[in-house]
């Protein structure tokens, strides 16, 4: 079985109805669990390399997708009372900076090297998720204290290296601009989800510019999956933030961790 939809996804023409309906429903829910929670491109990784692109053509290509469902995502935030566009900006800026220096590093990095880096940042990405599920009611309890949200030199530099990690993979950066908006700007949930949508706007361009300029963006296949990104972001960004969130944060890091074990075993 395994091995008939692996020979399906590295023989089939992308243009075939076939992988077109693959394409646009794990599109859907990586756009949708991107919008809920997090994590979830490192599935379009895993479904990009089983369909024979490197690791570095796959991080390009899925960027696109990336960019259209966060450009949908904000807007819908924003309309809902959830983003505030000058601390989303502070964030994002320091973001879009680390970014530009991690997606040249990824670009020219060798696919063999990045793989075994990803599997052991992966997992590292997955238990924070978990964690996070802890984190919650003390963020909350602080929140009702009263912190408000100070943006510093400290946070300016702590987001540069979020948007180093960010520019370098997509997969994870989510939950660390959520946590420093949790820890250092002392928002809620919603109001650090509505951060992270337009923080990944603002540093998407530029990284995705450096995976262009070195040729590691499979158009044909990026935008067929943006089609289903962005549809999962509109209907999560419909629904309540913290919907189901935690099972699916839960099965994410489960599929991660499987995945980071793939990358490490296939180099030897």
């Amino acid at each position: 079985m395994f091995s008939a939809i692996s020979d399906f996804l590295l023989n089939s023409d992308p243009m075939s109805w076939g992988m077109i309906s693959v394409l646009i429903g794990v599109g859907f829910i990586v756009g949708f669990v991107n919008t809920l929670a997090g994590m979830a491109t490192a599935l379009s990784y895993a479904l990009f390399m089983a369909m024979g692109m490197p690791i570095n053509v796959a991080n390009g290509t899925a960027r696109v997708g990336v960019l259209a469902q966060f450009a949908v995502s904000s807007h819908i935030f924003k309309e809902q009372g959830y983003l505030d566009y000058k601390l989303g900006f502070k964030v994002g800026i320091p973001v879009a900076i680390g970014s530009i220096f991690g997606a040249e590093f990824a670009a020219i990095l060798n696919p063999s090297v990045m793989e075994i880096v990803m599997g052991i940042m992966l997992p590292i990405m997955a238990f924070l998720l978990i964690y996070n599920q802890n984190g919650g009611t003390r963020l909350k309890r602080a929140v009702d204290r009263g912190w408000n949200a100070k943006f510093g030199v400290l946070e300016f530099i702590v987001f540069v290296f979020v948007g180093i990690y960010g520019g370098f993979t997509h997969a994870g950066v989510g939950i660390l601009i959520i946590f420093g908006s949790f820890y250092m700007l002392g928002l809620d949930i919603l109001r650090s989800n509505g951060i992270k949508q337009f923080a990944v706007l603002m540093y998407t361009p530029l990284a995705l510019t450096i995976f262009i300029l070195h040729g590691q963006v499979n158009w044909t296949v990026a935008l067929i999956y943006a089609v289903g990104n962005v549809a999962g972001a509109l209907v999560a960004s419909k629904v309540a933030i913290k919907w189901g969130a935690r099972f699916i944060n839960y099965s994410i890091a489960v599929a991660v961790c499987l995945m980071s074990f793939w990358l490490i075993y296939k180099q030897f």
